[in-house]
């Protein structure tokens, strides 16, 4: 009997320490997140503005948002290819579509389509950038 009550309560706190862990991984974004939607490349290769194309950004739609890609010089990348990542890193978990950049719109512009957002909350995209220039990342936030 007391190996039961025992193996009950071992349960109860492995339930309680899942419980808990949860509860901190859906916690409010930081507050001093940076929500900037022009940014310089991890390694400097590249200025990146990222805006959707329709505002306001709603969640559970497909979204096309567009990338300008620049040298630090303002000139712009025509010649990027562009992979896009991203997730919820409070909730562990990645997008729930497979967003692709598509077509080339000039002025160092690039469609990217098939991005949704499925819930409420902090969201990363990490655009990976490839180019003559060389590769290189930069990762924006987006809170819903």
């Amino acid at each position: 009997m007391k190996k039961r009550i025992a193996a009950a309560g071992a349960a109860i706190v492995v339930v309680l320490v899942i419980a808990a862990f949860a509860a901190m991984r859906m916690m409010a974004p930081p507050d001093d997140l940076d929500l900037a939607r022009s940014k310089t490349s991890e390694n400097g290769l590249y200025v990146v503005t990222l805006a959707p194309e329709a505002e306001p950004v709603q969640r559970s739609k497909l979204h096309v948002w567009i990338a300008t890609v620049q040298r630090p010089d303002g000139s712009p990348v025509e010649d990027a290819a562009i992979a896009i990542d991203g997730g919820m890193p409070q909730h562990g978990h990645g997008l729930p579509t497979a967003p692709q950049a598509g077509g080339y719109l000039g002025d160092g512009r690039y469609r990217i389509e098939g991005l949704r957002f499925n819930m409420s909350g902090w969201w990363e995209l990490k655009l990976t950038i490839g180019s003559a220039a060389g590769k290189d990342a930069v990762v924006f936030n987006v809170v819903l």
